[in-house]
């Protein structure tokens, strides 16, 4: 009996009184979302503020008390903000399709082909990805000049694939390492070919790993910095993270309400795909093929 009853007061009855339930989940929860969703509510706000509310000292910083629209309408019609809002939607989206490609011919073969030395080129793909841009920008830069795309979309697209590959790849091999290989045999005994088994059982199989890198590498490339820094100089090239920053701070003053709307814009299309495939994406880092 004791035993039961210690069993019974384990686990999860734990949390069956109030304010033990309380301590443990809904505090910590709550702190959690406030840290998460304060920067977005102080974007918002600071985005509707009035250019006398946000240089004034007196009132509440946390409310808005006259919001207004005109730093949206300086952002949209004075800038090219439009613009830049469509050289990032297309520069990610081309360079998230191309290095998804690249990655599951690459996981593929390093997982499924079990060829000679494929744990170590798995392990030096992870390890390329590990190198900061920061240094890889340096002979990349050469690179884009020789070839005549500076200032110009490709220069982003080309070189966005170097850290994309290696990250989705590294991704992609855990997933494919989660599928049984014994679908792969019946398939090959029905004389299937490669392509054929890699077209019509395993990537439908690994739908969520590749929603999961293709979340991962567009998030990498709506974000990234700095090569779209080094690599655009005209205005209508540039990308939200990059024009939001130089077009909207002139020597020194910062144009707070554009900017806060900028990000705000900047931020939304990526929210709004994590939020849309969010269950694929939980299973696609777990691995949900179970054999």
């Amino acid at each position: 009996m004791a035993k039961t009853e210690v069993a019974d007061g384990g686990g999860m009855g734990y949390l069956d009184s109030v304010p033990r339930k309380a301590v443990t989940v809904y505090i910590p929860l709550g702190i959690f979302v406030f840290v998460l969703l304060f920067p977005f509510y102080w974007m918002a706000i600071t985005s509707v503020k009035p250019d006398n509310e946000l240089l004034s000292r007196d009132g509440n910083p946390f409310w808005v008390i006259h919001p207004t629209l005109a730093h949206f309408k300086k952002l949209l019609f004075d800038t090219a903000y439009p613009e830049w809002l469509w050289n990032t939607v297309l520069i990610s989206v081309v360079a998230t399709g191309f290095s998804l490609f690249a990655s599951v011919l690459a996981a593929y073969a390093i997982e499924r082909l079990r060829f000679a030395g494929a744990k170590q080129v798995g392990l030096s793909i992870f390890l390329a990805y590990l190198v900061p841009p920061s240094i890889l920008f340096i002979p990349l830069a050469a690179i884009v000049f020789k070839l005549g795309l500076f200032d110009t979309r490709w220069a982003l697209i080309l070189t966005y694939p170097t850290f994309l590959i290696p990250f989705s790849t590294w991704l992609l091999m855990g997933y494919f390492r989660s599928i049984p290989y014994e679908l792969e045999e019946c398939a090959l005994i029905d004389g299937a070919t490669r392509w054929q088994i890699l077209v019509k059982i395993v990537l439908p199989l690994a739908v969520p790993g590749l929603i999961s890198a293709g979340i991962f590498a567009f998030t990498l490339s709506w974000n990234e910095f700095i090569y779209a820094l080094t690599f655009i100089s005209s205005s209508e090239n540039k990308t939200v993270p990059v024009g939001v920053v130089t077009e909207l701070v002139e020597g020194d003053v910062y144009h707070w309400g554009s900017l806060m709307a900028g990000a705000l814009f900047g931020s939304l299309p990526v929210a709004f795909i994590y939020s849309f495939f969010v269950e694929h994406y939980v299973s696609g880092l777990t691995g949900s093929v179970k054999e």
